[in-house]
């Protein structure tokens, strides 16, 4: 063989030897990014689960204030919607309890008070309850974590069912004491 062509045919074989290495190369890559994109469409998966973290528990109430309260169908119907935000597990099932409560504190608010709570200490709780309804709903809307915002809630109506127990054990008439000093 003529030793022009040797060199020519030595250049040939690692021109096409090159090629075929490049192309296993990508071949290769291919495969291995596609192997990322599943683990990371599984981890966005594990991000999208909801999870409101460890709430507090619904204060009870004695029982003098639990004879009352379960004549008052206002209340239970709160305290039943309010219970549900113990099971809930997505975003959308927590709006929904939202859209809940708020219909019902205001069927509370507009309900005949039994005489022992009809009094501005359970109001304003109340009032301070719905303010922390309406944020948690405003951090849903705004796409903004609603965890912190779940928890003044719930500390919200522990205050409000603590309150209920302030106010029967109290002995002091305060329209009596107010009615003296005039």
């Amino acid at each position: 063989m003529n030793p022009l062509y040797k060199g020519a045919f030595s250049k040939i074989c690692t021109f096409v030897l090159m090629r075929k290495i490049c192309c296993l190369v990508l071949v290769l890559a291919l495969f291995i990014s596609c192997g990322n994109k599943k683990k990371d469409a599984t981890d966005a998966v594990i991000a999208e689960d909801f999870t409101l973290g460890e709430l507090a528990i619904t204060k009870a109430t004695n029982s003098k204030a639990k004879d009352i309260l379960s004549t008052w169908p206002e209340f239970n119907a709160l305290e039943t919607s309010f219970s549900a935000l113990y099971k809930v597990n997505s975003e959308e099932s927590l709006s929904l309890v939202i859209e809940d409560l708020i219909e019902k504190q205001k069927l509370l608010k507009n309900s005949d008070y039994p005489n022992e709570f009809n009094i501005a200490q359970i109001k304003s709780r109340q009032n301070v309850f719905k303010t922390f309804i309406f944020k948690t709903k405003g951090d849903l809307e705004y796409g903004i974590a609603p965890q912190e915002s779940v928890n003044e809630m719930v500390f919200a109506y522990n205050a409000l069912r603590n309150q209920f127990n302030i106010t029967l054990n109290n002995p002091l008439d305060i329209k009596a004491l107010l009615e003296e000093e005039k």
